[in-house]
């Protein structure tokens, strides 16, 4: 996950369109002709957008959007750490 793109996605997709666009990427990434390091990325992806709807979620309950997209990353480092 990298912290300036769930940003940018947070900023510039509403929600509906980030969900819209993991669908799309989940059933892409299922096409038998891509290659293993082409469905990395396509797996990076889908976790920026992931990061983002949780970044929005957070805005949404009240949170600005400096502290929610800290919180997120504490978060994702405290999961990582266990």
């Amino acid at each position: 996950m990298k912290l300036p793109v769930i940003r940018v996605i947070t900023r510039t997709s509403t929600p509906d369109q980030i969900e819209t666009a993991i669908q799309v990427l989940e059933n892409l990434s299922e096409a038998p002709t891509l290659k293993p390091e082409e469905v990395d990325v396509i797996g990076e992806l889908i976790s920026n957008m992931c990061g983002a709807l949780e970044v929005h979620g957070m805005i949404a309950g009240g949170m600005e959007e400096k502290d929610a997209v800290n919180n997120f990353m504490k978060k994702v480092m405290g999961s990582i750490d266990r």
